[in-house]
């Protein structure tokens, strides 16, 4: 079954997020429990895709080991047996969906990374390619002309964003915007980091038979100024990821991220306000490309993750 709100009420609720709910541990600790919520077009549904907060979680691991050599990164433990007493009773609820964090003053500022110009709305905030065909530019930073659609990049591109409240739409901004939000030392080293660890990250997936077309890296900071990779990283809810077998230039490419979601919601006329109750089979299709990212990125089964839960 779906776990659509996590309930641990010996420890402090900080927020729940649109997937993911934050408690304090201690001033110095947070748990990170991601529930197998899922959004589009930022509204909650109002089921599940059972197992895959446990699913994301582990391909955030992944992620995180393969990147700590070069950004250390917010994680102190991700086996619930190393985590307090008070977290280990909620066992059954948090294993294997679960991160114990530093609490770290995070920055604003989304930092988003394109290697390919692509249309289709995403958690990716906005449309890279509807705004080069009208005005030539991708978050007002202007491009060569004749790209066509789903078209590499010569070099990647950092496109930060806004962070909004749920509810609320993130928004982008023009790179020389980010030190006036976080000062210019934070800004300078986002933007470097950012499309460092995604050079790394596509080259690795390219072996493995996918395209990172895009994706999303949120950061940190500790007292001491030193810069960390938080939240989730490099997953289908904050990246798309196309298969290189597919892939074809100047179309719309087929994505391992939520669009089979959206094109169902669009395709039933969703008003993007309302959560609604999504049907099995659309549940099931969401998981299943969750699940064929997972083994092909991590060359792993998942059902182990899986075994409890019931599509």
């Amino acid at each position: 079954m779906a776990l659509l709100e996590s309930s641990c009420p010996n420890l402090e609720l900080v927020t729940r997020g649109k997937v993911r709910d934050l408690y304090r541990v201690d001033d110095n600790t947070l748990l990170f429990v991601a529930t197998d919520r899922i959004s589009a077009f930022d509204v909650i549904m109002k089921n599940g895709i059972p197992g895959k907060g446990k699913l994301l979680t582990q391909l955030s691991v992944f992620w995180f080991n393969y990147l700590k050599d070069m950004l250390p990164n917010h994680v102190i433990t991700t086996e619930i047996d190393q985590m307090p007493e008070k977290v280990q009773q909620y066992r059954e609820q948090l294993d294997n969906r679960c991160l114990l964090v530093r609490n770290l003053k995070v920055f604003p500022v989304e930092a988003i990374v394109r290697g390919y110009i692509t249309g289709v709305l995403s958690i990716i905030v906005g449309s890279a390619w509807a705004e080069y065909k009208k005005k030539g530019t991708v978050c007002d930073i202007t491009l060569p002309e004749g790209l066509k659609e789903s078209q590499q990049f010569e070099l990647p591109l950092y496109t930060p964003s806004t962070k909004a409240d749920i509810g609320q739409h993130d928004e982008n901004i023009h790179p020389n915007k980010v030190p006036e939000i976080i000062g210019e030392k934070y800004a300078r080293q986002i933007s470097e980091i950012s499309l460092k660890l995604y050079t790394k990250a596509k080259e690795y997936a390219l072996s493995k038979g996918i395209i990172i077309a895009d994706t999303k890296f949120e950061f940190g900071r500790d007292d001491a100024g030193i810069l960390y990779l938080v939240d989730e990283v490099l997953t289908p809810d904050s990246s798309r990821f196309w298969l290189v077998s597919n892939y074809e230039v100047e179309k719309c490419q087929d994505s391992f991220d939520k669009q089979y979601l959206r094109n169902y919601l669009l395709s039933i006329g969703f008003d993007k306000k309302t959560g609604i109750e999504l049907p099995i089979d659309i549940v099931k299709k969401t998981m299943d490309r969750y699940i064929e990212a997972y083994k092909l990125l991590t060359d792993s089964d998942p059902t182990f993750l899986l075994n409890n839960c019931i599509v």
